[in-house]
């Protein structure tokens, strides 16, 4: 594998369609402004090096990051790419991982809305992100000790799990299928609205409206705390740890739940079961 080290590229497409190579210590910065500079590359190592032009990591295969910068002006970094891994990297470039194929990426701080559209086969690791509409027609996901800061996230993604995340955005996990959360933490509005086969197991669920309008719900040993209008027109299994403001139309399934201020049902299709410890309302 030839080894590239301490040199900075700035021209257009700088290294197009190499394969074997090791970048170290190098910077793809300068007055040339030039874009894509690892387009079409095969088994490429990046380490330690600094990127600062648009578009370098497209239709790349075999990939490995580690140590390295994309800033800002880095827009739209990896797209088209497939089996990669990256590594205590920072991704703070828009758009920065799009309609990628076998993604690894461990100790990453994310800064990039728009991320991750439409990638499949994504395990994420102790990563950081702040981003708004993460993830989004996402599939064939696993997450573990992700730290998310966001809005609009997980929406249309398809067989995912998450372990361990603190998750605090709205509009979260919206249309989203088979999808399970566990032992993590989700802080936002109007959590899940419109998905199927949605599932907690151990979390503390916190903001007003959540699930609502979903299909094949289930909550196994969650709090909610400060939640209220839960489960509007939802088809729902519920066992939850904590008092809740307000359910409201739960549609079919049932609720065990110690204590809540507040049952609202608007007519008699609303047969979801609210089970309290001294009956049922």
């Amino acid at each position: 594998m030839e080894q590239i080290e301490n040199r900075t590229y700035d021209e257009e497409r700088a290294l197009y369609g190499r394969e074997g190579l090791t970048l170290r210590h190098c910077r793809f910065d300068g007055p040339a402004d030039g874009e894509s500079a690892c387009k079409e590359c095969r088994d490429i190592t990046v380490q330690d090096c600094y990127c600062n032009l648009r578009y370098p990591f497209w239709h790349v295969r075999g990939l490995r990051i580690r140590g390295t910068e994309m800033t800002p002006l880095c827009r739209a970094a990896l797209w088209y790419s497939e089996d990669i891994g990256i590594a205590d990297t920072k991704l703070h470039g828009i758009k920065a991982l799009r309609e990628c194929r076998g993604i690894r990426m461990t100790g990453c701080d994310i800064r990039s809305p728009e991320f991750g559209w439409s990638v499949s086969g994504l395990r994420m690791e102790d990563c950081r992100a702040e981003s708004e509409y993460f993830m989004m027609r996402a599939q064939d996901l696993v997450f573990r000790g992700l730290e998310l800061h966001g809005k609009y996230s997980f929406q249309y993604i398809r067989n995912a799990v998450f372990e361990n995340c603190v998750l605090d955005t709205k509009d979260a996990f919206w249309h989203a299928e088979n999808v399970t959360v566990r032992n993590s933490t989700v802080r936002g509005e109007y959590l899940g609205w419109y998905s199927v086969g949605l599932h907690f197991e151990n979390c503390r669920i916190t903001g007003t409206q959540p699930l609502c309008y979903c299909r094949g719900l289930r909550l196994d040993g969650c709090a909610m705390t400060d939640t209220d209008l839960c489960f509007e027109r939802s088809e729902v299994e519920a066992t939850i740890t904590t008092p809740v403001v307000s359910i409201k139309n739960p549609l079919s399934g049932s609720i065990r739940v110690p204590a809540v201020e507040s049952v609202i049902r608007d007519g008699a299709q609303w047969k979801g079961r609210v089970l309290l410890p001294d009956g049922e309302r």
